[in-house]
Protein backbone atom coordinates (compact mmCIF):
# COMPACT_ATOMS: atom_id res chain seq x y z
CA UNK A 1 0.00 0.00 0.00
CA UNK A 2 2.49 2.75 0.88
CA UNK A 3 4.17 1.75 -2.30
CA UNK A 4 0.98 2.82 -4.13
CA UNK A 5 1.05 5.74 -2.65
CA UNK A 6 4.58 6.75 -3.31
CA UNK A 7 3.39 5.85 -7.33
CA UNK A 8 0.62 8.54 -6.72
CA UNK A 9 2.74 10.89 -5.18
CA UNK A 10 5.41 10.48 -7.94
CA UNK A 11 2.96 10.79 -10.71
CA UNK A 12 2.18 14.64 -10.35
CA UNK A 13 5.66 15.18 -10.07
CA UNK A 14 6.70 12.98 -13.32
CA UNK A 15 3.65 14.68 -15.20
CA UNK A 16 5.23 17.93 -14.53
CA UNK A 17 8.52 17.55 -15.34
CA UNK A 18 7.53 15.92 -18.78
CA UNK A 19 5.40 19.67 -19.04
CA UNK A 20 8.14 21.73 -18.76
CA UNK A 21 10.97 19.36 -20.65
CA UNK A 22 8.32 18.86 -23.78
CA UNK A 23 6.04 21.70 -23.16
CA UNK A 24 8.07 23.65 -25.95
CA UNK A 25 11.14 26.58 -26.15
CA UNK A 26 9.65 29.75 -25.29
CA UNK A 27 12.91 30.92 -25.37
CA UNK A 28 15.04 33.40 -27.21
CA UNK A 29 18.33 33.24 -28.96
CA UNK A 30 21.25 35.25 -27.50
CA UNK A 31 21.15 38.60 -28.47
CA UNK A 32 17.33 39.36 -29.99
CA UNK A 33 16.09 41.71 -27.87
CA UNK A 34 11.93 41.73 -28.62
CA UNK A 35 10.64 45.30 -29.59
CA UNK A 36 9.66 47.57 -26.62
CA UNK A 37 7.50 49.73 -26.41
CA UNK A 38 5.21 47.12 -28.59
CA UNK A 39 1.48 47.67 -29.02
CA UNK A 40 -0.32 44.59 -30.33
CA UNK A 41 -3.57 46.78 -31.05
CA UNK A 42 -1.35 48.10 -33.75
CA UNK A 43 0.10 44.47 -34.32
CA UNK A 44 -3.42 42.87 -34.70
CA UNK A 45 -4.63 41.93 -37.89
CA UNK A 46 -3.03 40.08 -41.10
CA UNK A 47 0.54 39.65 -41.88
CA UNK A 48 1.85 38.75 -45.16
CA UNK A 49 5.21 36.38 -45.21
CA UNK A 50 7.79 37.49 -47.26
CA UNK A 51 10.38 35.14 -46.18
CA UNK A 52 11.25 32.14 -43.78
CA UNK A 53 13.49 29.98 -42.86
CA UNK A 54 11.38 26.94 -44.01
CA UNK A 55 10.54 23.66 -42.02
CA UNK A 56 8.49 21.17 -42.54
CA UNK A 57 5.47 22.53 -40.99
CA UNK A 58 5.19 25.24 -43.90
CA UNK A 59 7.25 23.28 -46.79
CA UNK A 60 5.58 23.89 -49.96
CA UNK A 61 3.00 26.38 -49.15
CA UNK A 62 2.68 29.52 -50.80
CA UNK A 63 0.45 32.89 -50.14
CA UNK A 64 1.14 32.45 -46.54
CA UNK A 65 -0.16 34.27 -43.95
CA UNK A 66 -0.73 35.18 -40.57
CA UNK A 67 -4.01 36.72 -38.60
CA UNK A 68 -3.94 37.88 -35.05
CA UNK A 69 -7.09 38.48 -33.65
CA UNK A 70 -6.79 39.89 -29.39
CA UNK A 71 -9.35 38.09 -26.44
CA UNK A 72 -10.95 39.45 -24.30
CA UNK A 73 -8.60 37.50 -21.70
CA UNK A 74 -5.40 39.36 -22.69
CA UNK A 75 -4.10 36.04 -25.11
CA UNK A 76 -4.15 36.26 -28.82
CA UNK A 77 -5.61 33.99 -31.60
CA UNK A 78 -3.13 32.99 -34.34
CA UNK A 79 -4.63 31.72 -37.40
CA UNK A 80 -1.39 30.79 -39.87
CA UNK A 81 -2.72 30.14 -43.69
CA UNK A 82 -1.27 28.91 -46.56
CA UNK A 83 -1.59 27.39 -50.24
CA UNK A 84 -0.26 23.79 -50.99
CA UNK A 85 0.03 24.47 -54.76
CA UNK A 86 0.97 20.52 -55.15
CA UNK A 87 -1.91 19.29 -53.65
CA UNK A 88 -4.34 22.09 -55.19
CA UNK A 89 -5.47 23.54 -51.13
CA UNK A 90 -5.18 25.94 -48.23
CA UNK A 91 -3.83 24.41 -44.91
CA UNK A 92 -4.24 26.70 -41.89
CA UNK A 93 -3.32 26.18 -38.43
CA UNK A 94 -4.59 27.77 -35.36
CA UNK A 95 -3.43 28.99 -32.62
CA UNK A 96 -2.80 31.06 -29.18
CA UNK A 97 -0.52 33.45 -28.25
CA UNK A 98 0.45 35.14 -24.37
CA UNK A 99 2.62 37.70 -23.70
CA UNK A 100 5.88 35.95 -21.81
CA UNK A 101 6.20 38.97 -20.21
CA UNK A 102 4.56 42.91 -20.08
CA UNK A 103 2.25 43.60 -22.92
CA UNK A 104 4.80 46.08 -24.16
CA UNK A 105 7.02 43.98 -24.99
CA UNK A 106 6.96 41.64 -28.62
CA UNK A 107 7.91 38.87 -26.76
CA UNK A 108 4.94 35.78 -26.92
CA UNK A 109 4.60 32.57 -26.46
CA UNK A 110 2.79 30.22 -29.14
CA UNK A 111 0.60 27.13 -28.98
CA UNK A 112 -0.58 25.52 -31.99
CA UNK A 113 -1.06 21.37 -29.86
CA UNK A 114 -1.30 22.29 -26.35
CA UNK A 115 1.26 21.81 -24.61
CA UNK A 116 3.79 22.54 -26.49
CA UNK A 117 4.55 25.80 -27.00
CA UNK A 118 7.10 27.86 -28.84
CA UNK A 119 8.68 31.61 -28.46
CA UNK A 120 7.93 34.51 -30.47
CA UNK A 121 10.13 37.56 -30.69
CA UNK A 122 9.66 40.46 -32.67
CA UNK A 123 12.99 41.85 -32.75
CA UNK A 124 13.01 44.28 -35.76
CA UNK A 125 9.38 46.52 -36.68
CA UNK A 126 8.31 49.46 -38.11
CA UNK A 127 7.56 51.87 -35.15
CA UNK A 128 5.75 54.05 -37.30
CA UNK A 129 2.96 51.71 -39.35
CA UNK A 130 3.46 48.58 -38.20
CA UNK A 131 4.40 47.95 -41.94
CA UNK A 132 6.90 45.34 -41.44
CA UNK A 133 8.29 42.89 -39.11
CA UNK A 134 11.41 40.69 -38.33
CA UNK A 135 10.42 37.62 -36.14
CA UNK A 136 12.28 34.73 -34.59
CA UNK A 137 11.48 31.61 -32.80
CA UNK A 138 13.28 30.06 -29.91
CA UNK A 139 16.08 29.47 -31.54
CA UNK A 140 17.98 30.56 -34.96
CA UNK A 141 16.22 28.18 -37.16
CA UNK A 142 12.93 30.02 -36.91
CA UNK A 143 12.90 33.37 -39.01
CA UNK A 144 10.15 35.26 -40.52
CA UNK A 145 9.81 38.53 -42.30
CA UNK A 146 6.09 39.65 -42.09
CA UNK A 147 4.84 42.60 -43.84
CA UNK A 148 1.03 44.27 -44.21
CA UNK A 149 1.21 43.72 -48.08
CA UNK A 150 2.23 40.60 -50.07
CA UNK A 151 5.80 42.24 -50.96
CA UNK A 152 8.04 44.41 -49.05
CA UNK A 153 10.59 46.76 -50.93
CA UNK A 154 13.82 45.39 -51.43
CA UNK A 155 15.70 47.83 -49.51
CA UNK A 156 14.12 46.83 -46.34
CA UNK A 157 13.98 43.14 -46.82
CA UNK A 158 18.12 43.54 -47.41
CA UNK A 159 18.07 46.26 -44.00
CA UNK A 160 16.12 42.78 -42.01
CA UNK A 161 18.20 40.78 -43.48
CA UNK A 162 21.56 42.02 -42.61
CA UNK A 163 20.56 42.32 -39.05
CA UNK A 164 19.34 38.97 -38.64
CA UNK A 165 22.78 37.93 -40.06
CA UNK A 166 24.80 40.16 -37.70
CA UNK A 167 22.98 37.88 -34.87
CA UNK A 168 23.75 34.64 -36.61
CA UNK A 169 20.51 33.79 -38.24
CA UNK A 170 21.43 31.12 -41.30
CA UNK A 171 19.98 34.17 -44.13
CA UNK A 172 21.03 32.46 -46.58
CA UNK A 173 18.74 29.79 -46.09
CA UNK A 174 15.88 32.37 -46.12
CA UNK A 175 13.39 31.74 -49.25
CA UNK A 176 11.19 34.25 -50.71
CA UNK A 177 7.54 33.18 -50.20
CA UNK A 178 5.14 33.42 -53.32
CA UNK A 179 2.23 35.44 -53.31
CA UNK A 180 0.91 34.78 -56.85
CA UNK A 181 -2.12 32.94 -58.59
CA UNK A 182 -3.57 29.91 -56.27
CA UNK A 183 -4.93 28.65 -59.29
CA UNK A 184 -4.19 25.08 -60.31
CA UNK A 185 -5.39 22.27 -61.45
CA UNK A 186 -5.99 19.18 -59.22
CA UNK A 187 -3.48 16.24 -59.78
CA UNK A 188 -1.15 18.83 -62.53
CA UNK A 189 0.49 22.08 -62.13
CA UNK A 190 -0.38 25.52 -61.18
Amino acid sequence: MAEVSAVKRSIPTFLLVLLIVFGGCTGRPDGVEPVHPFDIQHYKGEWFEIMRLDHSFERGLTNVTATYTLRDDGSVDVLNKGFDRKNCRWKDAAGRAVFQGDRDTASLSVTFFWPFAGGYHVFALDQHDYGWALISGPSRSYLWILARQPDLSVDIRNRLIDKARGLGFPVDELILVDHGSTTCVPGGSP
